[in-house]
């Protein structure tokens, strides 16, 4: 027995079934959470307090330069200074407590900086400034 011709569906219909069983967003949905994001973002920058800076100006006084202490920028940096301190090479364990730093953060930095030439291994766990 033949099938008779069904109501055909049109390919809009199709698409639009697809995007609600399997919840696709429609452009009008990325536009609204666009349009949210914004008044989110504009709703942080009035609540959020403004930065002060002293002098008014943004410039540090002379005396403020010259009384501030420079600490190393990076981890690398202060790893070198702890090496530097010691003339006979130091260990990992006294590098880490003076640091604070974790083992395995540690022992990359270190790999890192024998790998730039920057560090020598003297002993096995001893490391001392190239």
């Amino acid at each position: 027995m033949a099938r008779g011709k069904g109501k055909s569906i049109s390919f809009d219909a199709m698409i639009k079934f697809f995007m609600r069983n399997y919840d696709i967003p429609t452009k009008r949905d990325i536009t609204k959470i666009m349009d949210r994001i914004d008044q989110l973002g504009a709703l942080i920058k009035k609540t959020s307090p403004p930065s002060r800076v002293k002098g008014g100006v943004g410039k540090k006084s002379t005396k403020e330069k010259t009384s501030r202490v420079k600490s190393p920028a990076t981890a690398s940096d202060t790893v070198m200074e702890v090496i530097k301190r010691f003339k006979n090479g130091v260990g990992l364990s006294e590098i880490q407590t003076r640091t604070g730093f974790a083992e395995k953060k540690l022992r990359n930095i270190i790999f890192r900086l024998n790998k730039m030439g920057k560090i020598k291994r003297k002993n096995r766990g001893i490391y001392i400034v190239s």
